[in-house]
């Protein structure tokens, strides 16, 4: 935990155990520890030319070391690299507008070899801060779903992923394994019926597109620095969002369902329609793949939401609204 800071594992071990014990002599460390003597002492040694250990010798009594205050000790170390990585931020940031400014055609960037664009397809995605918005085709050849390891990575530090599906791709060999996986990491994901482009936007900085229009599967891509043009993307992804229908992870058949505009989705249509029909609770849960209370908590939920006292009153709402 302390590599960041300059620590290596047994350093790091000796100054734990010392910190936890206030002082204690080479051989006390070199039993908890299970380092050599000799190896522990060159360690202690090391710590405390960065005083991080103070050596402390009574009169006529053995040496032994004690930890110095945490705060005190790492604190520095810790300010200095924040100051390194806030010095290198800065000139990344400068580099990236100057490699913007001498770019081909300013703030678009073609790319044609496929590994080139598998990389910064990568780097893309590594460089979002908070989130990444994306909208999917079916058959991902260039980049696979599986080859997209990034994707995981940034949602494991907290970046966003906003989805946008074409509804084909749904029928895709693990697509909705890993749509429910993607929902279950509280990430957003919405389903149209056409989605003309694949895209992928990071934070308000990076956009990736194909070149060609209508070729979705080629390699050649093109990179859109910040901009009108990438104004525009935004702008374009957001209305797409809107008009899009959000899925859900509830179980019912293949394991997510669609939200209908309506305020109703799949699975509470495909439940009103067989209540309605005369089935038992029971009876609705065996044919949706869930249990009956379930179903039962769902109907009240329904109920709720129509403001209806009963199941008769929750039909005639259904049938206004177009629930079923």
């Amino acid at each position: 935990m302390l590599a960041a800071l300059g620590l290596g594992p047994a350093e790091e071990e000796i100054y734990r155990l010392l910190v936890a014990r206030g002082r204690a002599a080479v051989q006390e460390l070199a039993v908890r520890s299970g380092h050599p003597e000799s190896a522990t002492r060159d360690i202690l040694t090391a710590l405390a030319g960065r005083g991080l250990v103070v050596p402390r010798t009574a009169e006529g009594a053995a040496t032994v070391f004690v930890a110095a205050p945490p705060a005190v000790a790492l604190g520095g170390e810790l300010r200095r690299r924040r100051d390194e990585l806030s010095a290198a931020e800065h000139a990344v940031l400068t580099l990236a507008e100057q490699h913007r400014s001498g770019a081909e055609g300013g703030a678009v960037e073609v790319i044609g070899d496929i590994d080139a664009v598998r990389h910064r397809f990568r780097q893309l995605q590594e460089s979002a801060r908070y989130e990444v918005r994306s909208m999917m085709v079916p058959e991902q050849t260039v980049v696979s779903r599986d080859d997209n390891t990034a994707e995981e990575g940034r949602i494991d530090r907290g970046v966003l992923y906003r989805t946008i599906l074409h509804r084909d791709a749904l029928t895709e060999p693990g697509m909705v394994t890993q749509a429910l996986a993607v929902l279950g990491a509280g990430q957003q994901v919405r389903v149209a019926d056409a989605v003309p482009v694949k895209l992928m936007i990071a934070d308000h900085d990076l956009a990736m597109l194909p070149l060609y229009s209508g070729r979705n599967t080629a390699a050649a891509s093109v990179l859109v620095h910040a901009g009108g043009l990438l104004d525009a993307l935004v702008a374009y992804f957001e209305l797409a969002w809107e008009h899009a229908y959000p899925l859900s992870p509830h179980t019912a058949g293949d394991g997510i369902v669609e939200q209908r505009p309506d305020g109703t989705d799949e699975f509470d249509a495909r439940m009103l329609a067989l209540v309605l029909a005369g089935l038992t609770d029971q009876a609705v849960g065996a044919r949706l793949g869930v249990s009956r209370r379930t179903v039962q908590r769902r109907i009240g939920e329904l109920m709720a939401r129509a403001g209806a006292e009963s199941r008769i009153q929750l039909g005639w709402h259904a049938a206004r609204r177009g629930w079923a």
